[in-house]
């Protein structure tokens, strides 16, 4: 199963407007249904739907630390119904389906409280990227990249 599919991709709601700020590191999107949310980019590389970021099951998703400073690149559609995302990372595999955005912005504070947790929990912080493990996904050895 392809963990993009895993997300909220109701197609019940539809951008109105993506905008990204001057300094590339918020990602404003608006909805037919009023909402309206200021995306960081740390917030979106992290919560990356990739396999990558994902993993291949819930239990091989993964928490990434060193990404506070990240940016966005590029904001490039994806037919109808996403929209990829470039970070200065060189991070670009994950599609972000209109109803996962809206997730994403319905659900910042418990997300991002959650997200936190994780890092200090692993030892890990928004400023320092943890050294590579070989293998894995995101290596090109797990078959998926």
């Amino acid at each position: 199963m392809n963990p993009v599919q895993t997300q909220d991709q109701s197609q019940d709601f539809w951008p109105t407007e993506l905008r990204l700020s001057p300094d590339k590191r918020i990602l404003n999107v608006a909805f037919e249904d009023g909402t309206r949310f200021a995306l960081p980019a740390e917030y979106l590389r992290v919560s990356s739907p990739s396999a990558e970021v994902q993993g291949h099951s819930p239990a091989e998703r993964k928490v990434l630390g060193g990404k506070r400073n990240v940016a966005i690149l590029g904001v490039e559609p994806v037919g109808n119904y996403a929209v990829k995302l470039t970070f200065d990372d060189m991070h670009d595999t994950g599609l972000y389906g209109w109803g996962y955005l809206h997730e994403l912005g319905r659900n910042y504070v418990r997300r991002w409280e959650t997200y936190l947790g994780e890092l200090a929990e692993r030892g890990l912080d928004r400023d320092t990227v943890a050294p590579a493990k070989s293998g894995g996904c995101g290596s090109g050895s797990c078959g998926c990249h």
